[in-house]
C-alpha cells in the first residue's frame, strides 16, 4: 500500500485516527480500517457537498454543470449502498482475515476525473452545459485508488453501482422529490454550512459545543427534499 499523504485537515485527522487505532489492536479489540472513496447517492438526508451529488444538483436546478476547479483532478467514487455492503462484509468476515487490516472501499474502475463526471451529468440533464468558474484551477485533492484488496479478501463484498447508473438515480430522485435551488444552495443539506448557521445563531460555540439548553436548540431538519 502506498504511503499516506493527506493534504487537508480532514485527511490528516483520519490518518492520525488510523495510526492510533492500529496501536490499540489486541486479542480483545480488532479494528478494521475502511477507507471509503467519495460517497454519492440519494438519501433522505442527502449531502450536496459531495462531488457527484453536487454536480447533478447544480445541473438539475440551474441547467449548468458548474466546476470550481479545472476538472482534471482524479477522484474515486462509491455509492452509499456499496459502502454499506463493505461494512457488512467486514463485520461478518472471520476476525483472522480482517484484524487490523486497511481496505480501500470502492471499485478500481470507478476512478474518474471530475470533468468526466461532469460530462456524465451533462448527458442526462437536457440543455445543461459544463461551465468553469472564472478562477478555476488545479485541485490538490487528486488521487486514484486500487480497490482490488477488498474484493480479494472480502469476496462477500459485491458492489453494484457505477457512476453512470448513479447519475440516472440522482436525476430521477431529484425529479421525484422536486429539488429546488433553495434546497441545494441553503445549509440544510450541506454539513459545513449547517454548522456555520448554528454558530451564527449562537447555538454552537467556536469549539462546536452547544451553547444553549436542549429545549432551546433548533430542531434538526428531517425528511426528504
Amino acid at each position: 500500500m502506498a504511503p499516506a499523504n493527506p493534504v487537508t485537515a480532514y485527511g490528516r485527522s483520519k490518518w492520525q485516527a488510523e495510526c492510533d487505532l492500529v496501536q490499540l489492536a489486541d486479542t480483545r479489540f480488532s479494528p478494521v480500517l475502511l477507507r471509503s472513496a467519495t460517497a454519492y447517492g440519494f438519501s433522505p438526508r442527502i449531502r450536496f457537498d459531495l462531488v457527484l451529488n453536487n454536480l447533478m444538483a447544480y445541473a438539475y436546478t440551474k441547467r449548468s454543470v458548474y466546476l470550481k476547479s479545472d476538472g482534471r483532478a482524479w477522484r474515486p467514487i462509491v455509492h452509499i449502498e456499496d459502502i454499506s455492503r463493505a461494512f457488512l462484509a467486514a463485520l461478518e468476515a472471520p476476525t483472522a482475515i480482517v484484524h487490523n487490516e486497511v481496505f480501500n472501499v470502492g471499485i478500481t474502475t470507478e476512478n474518474y476525473q471530475v470533468r468526466q463526471l461532469a460530462e456524465l451529468v451533462a448527458r442526462i440533464v437536457r440543455n445543461a452545459k459544463i461551465e468553469y468558474a472564472a478562477d478555476a484551477g488545479p485541485d490538490k485533492r487528486s488521487y486514484r485508488v486500487d480497490c482490488s484488496k477488498i474484493s480479494r479478501i472480502l469476496p462477500d463484498f459485491k458492489p453494484q453501482w457505477t457512476a453512470r447508473r448513479g447519475v440516472h438515480e440522482l436525476f430521477e430522485k431529484y425529479a421525484e422529490f422536486g429539488l429546488e435551488a433553495g434546497d441545494f444552495d441553503g445549509p440544510r443539506y450541506q454539513r459545513l454550512a449547517y454548522l456555520k448557521s448554528l454558530m451564527a445563531d449562537g447555538q454552537l460555540d467556536n469549539r462546536l459545543r452547544w451553547s444553549v439548553a436542549p429545549k432551546e436548540r433548533r430542531e434538526s431538519w428531517v425528511g426528504t427534499i
